[in-house]
């Protein structure tokens, strides 16, 4: 979970009928990128969040109100800074997970989205018999999980002499270079 702290603030909305500037309390926003957040934004915007590499500030916005899981003014939204939807951002791509991947040469593998929706990530918790609860985890985190069950159900691929011969020589070149060492 990501909390943000939005501290204290005179607006710069005079209200007439007081006649004062508006003042805004100190809020915490608790934060949660989860398949269930992501249903819901795009059950609004009707097209996939993952994959699409630009959304508009619009569409952030929104996003982080899906993500929000207690209760708040919808105003607050509007008293983010670029510094909070960083931070956010940063968390949406944080892994959440110790797992890597790592190819047949030797290289780890990034979780590069293609254009994934809702439906197709809870279809494949539900085939993998993976409890619904798990909708609230981080994205990543289930994600991950769901990609550790597509690695270990699939039949081992046999590699070559040529192939095995030449993921030794990169994994011992990663170690040597790794080490400082000449071998």
């Amino acid at each position: 979970m990501l909390e943000l702290i939005l501290p204290a603030s005179v607006s710069d909305f005079f209200d007439e009928s007081t006649e004062t500037y508006m003042e805004f309390p100190e809020v915490k926003l608790q934060l949660e990128h989860s398949l269930l957040s992501l249903s819901k934004w795009e059950s609004k915007w009707c097209k996939p969040f993952l994959g699409n590499k630009e959304h508009t500030i619009e569409e952030t916005i929104d996003y982080v109100k899906c993500m929000t899981i207690n209760k708040v003014d919808d105003s607050v939204y509007l008293r983010l800074t670029d510094e909070d939807i960083v931070k956010v951002n940063e968390y949406i791509n944080a892994p959440m997970s110790a797992t890597t991947f790592i190819d047949s040469t030797g290289k780890k593998r990034s979780h590069g989205y293609k254009k994934l929706t809702s439906e197709e990530i809870y279809y494949m918790m539900f085939a993998q018999q993976i409890p619904k609860d798990c909708e609230k985890w981080h994205l990543n985190r289930l994600l991950t999980l769901l990609r550790v069950f597509g690695e270990k159900n699939q039949p081992s691929k046999k590699m070559s002499k040529k192939e095995l011969a030449k993921r030794n020589t990169a994994l011992n070149a990663a170690r040597r270079a790794k080490l400082n060492s000449k071998g």
